[in-house]
């Protein structure tokens, strides 16, 4: 099962057009590690390994910093990471405060709705 830090790797990679073993080569990372890391079989990587990746998937800055943040919250969900890559409107402290709300109830969060709370909670604070 893939883990939110596999699957915006692998969005990363396949933006670039990459396979396992090209981005093996350019980060000097095992491309078995690589898939491991996609498919949720290893969940964190050394600093030095996911710094080489973000160089090697020459990662926007919002998912340079999603990826750190990932590999520590290994529970957040990846219905997050394909919601907030959906959208270039959402920053990494968007992102961050989505991820680390609490969710109740049974049912799939509405991402939309948590932002849009989310975004005007803040404006309240800064306004």
């Amino acid at each position: 099962m893939s883990t939110s830090l596999g699957a915006l790797l692998r969005r990363l990679r396949n933006a670039r057009g990459l396979n396992f073993r090209e981005v093996a080569q350019l980060a000097n990372v095992d491309h078995a590690y690589i898939q491991r890391l996609e498919t949720g079989t290893k969940t964190s990587p050394s600093d030095e390994v996911l710094m080489r990746l973000i160089k090697a998937l020459k990662a926007p800055k919002r998912e340079a910093l999603m990826l750190p943040f990932l590999t520590r919250h290994p529970d957040a969900p990846a219905a997050l990471v394909d919601f907030v890559e959906d959208d270039d409107t959402i920053s990494f402290e968007e992102f961050r405060g989505l991820a680390t709300l609490a969710h109740r109830g049974t049912g799939r969060p509405d991402y939309a709705i948590q932002l849009a709370r989310l975004r005007a909670l803040w404006d309240d604070d800064h306004g």
